[in-house]
């Protein structure tokens, strides 16, 4: 996606489509992200053409994102170009900055440059944006459904403020469907809605103005008449409707089914409730990271390979998108179903950290302390130490856990996969020790 670098928003038409149509001409028709136009705010005055300054926009989809960019261009009378980091490479995006460098020379002007999914770019590639924005070649406005603290860079954070959009409630997106059947931009004069569409299409948007008025033009199409009823609207939200809820009981539900199909070692389930989830409006990232933990929690050192194939299906996800990115959770899914299965890592973890909690800070054994300075060695930190590389058979038998402590034991391997090796090499270990103990 691009725009042209001197226009503002294109002209609305009956050939696009009606989210397009009806997107707000000024701040004024901006819906449910008041707090952001608050007196002295940097969004009300770029309004006011007082101060423009380079912009992170957070918010989830639908929540008005491309319009505040379109809308401050417009304010500013700046030139405007849209890229989406999906889309577009750095190189096109250069280019555009490039343009804009020569507009600003010729007519002093900045250039308005949006990024829609600037997380996608990766932080090197960020970089590309810093000089131009020092210079005021462009006014960067950045766009992300991600947190911007983990997703952008530190230097372009310190040169663009951060503003969070919130999602549109219900009200909110019953405002806008009523806007758009009776704006003439939209469908005024070709549709009515009964009260339980009109309820029916702002529930399911889930705070996405755009999906919510591509509902109503699918309504309205396939209606008798233009009369819409709560029929024609549940038709227009999805080819079946999904129950589903992002933080509610379904959401833990399916999450759990897909949790205990892959413990219980069935990738067919594995498959199915992963596809019900992303199926249903799931963010794969949440997914992804379930998976990544399950790897820990329920595979552990049966198979060393599980983490690393989870984190890259993470990564994978993160760099692709979907549809593609999806292929590898499916990938990882099926390989953690079919993996030797062990807790012991996680159960080991539960014990330290509930004897950590019990016994509070017991010191370490003085011969594994590290000492640094004279006064640490001359009251015995560090003394006796045996350096195992040169023990025979590569083991020290030296105190490791407090005094308190000794004996105990929290990891305790099964033999299932490759923690059966890890579990031999463990008894070799403490056969060898046990025999030094008794001089041999």
């Amino acid at each position: 996606m691009s725009g042209d670098l001197f226009g503002h928003a294109p002209a609305s038409n009956a050939e696009a489509p009606l989210a397009d149509r009806m997107r707000p001409r000024s701040f004024e028709e901006l819906v449910g992200q008041e707090p952001l136009l608050e007196p002295g705010s940097p969004l009300a005055l770029m309004r006011e053409g007082k101060h423009l300054s380079s912009i992170i926009l957070w918010g989830p989809p639908g929540s008005g994102k491309t319009t505040i960019a379109r809308l401050i261009a417009g304010a500013a009378q700046a030139p405007f170009v849209a890229h989406s980091a999906v889309l577009a490479g750095v190189k096109e995006v250069k280019e555009a900055m490039e343009r804009a460098a020569l507009e600003r020379k010729r007519s002093g002007r900045p250039t308005v440059l949006f990024l829609d999914e600037i997380h996608r770019f990766n932080r090197a590639q960020q970089d590309a944006f810093l000089s131009h924005v020092e210079r005021g070649d462009i006014i960067l406005v950045g766009a992300t459904t991600e947190n911007p603290s983990f997703e952008v860079n530190a230097a372009l954070l310190s040169r663009a403020r951060v503003l969070v959009l919130r999602e549109l409630t219900q009200a909110d997106l019953k405002v806008l469907i009523e806007r758009a059947a009776r704006d003439p931009r939209g469908l005024a004069g070709k549709v009515t809605l009964e009260p339980d569409a009109l309820e029916a299409l702002a529930a399911a948007a889930d705070g996405d103005a755009r999906r919510a008025l591509t509902a109503l033009e699918i309504a309205a199409a396939g209606s008798q008449a233009g009369h819409v009823t709560v029929e024609d609207a549940r038709r227009a939200l999805a080819r079946k409707h999904l129950r589903y809820d992002k933080a509610g009981e379904e959401h833990f539900n399916l999450i759990s089914a897909l949790h205990k199909s892959l413990r219980d070692s069935d990738p067919h389930a594995g498959l199915y409730w992963l596809a019900r989830m992303l199926a249903a409006g799931e963010d794969p990232l949440y997914v992804a990271r379930r998976l990544v933990r399950f790897a820990s929690e329920d595979v552990g050192n049966a198979d060393p390979q599980a983490l690393p194939l989870a984190v890259a299906a993470f990564q994978a996800y993160h760099q692709l998108g979907t549809p593609e990115g999806e292929l590898a959770l499916a990938q990882c899914c099926v390989y953690l179903a079919t993996a030797p299965k062990s807790n012991a890592v996680y159960q080991g973890m539960g014990k330290a950290m509930a004897e950590v909690e019990q016994s509070g800070s017991l010191p370490p054994p003085l011969v594994i302390r590290n000492a640094p300075t004279r006064l640490m060695k001359d009251i015995g930190y560090g003394a006796g130490y045996k350096y195992a590389h040169a023990e025979p058979g590569r083991i020290a038998d030296q105190q490791h856990l407090p005094d308190e402590l000794q004996g105990r034991r929290f990891y305790e391997p099964t033999g299932e996969g490759f923690e059966a090796e890890i579990a031999k090499r463990m008894k070799a270990w403490e056969t060898l020790v046990e025999g030094k103990r008794k001089g041999g």
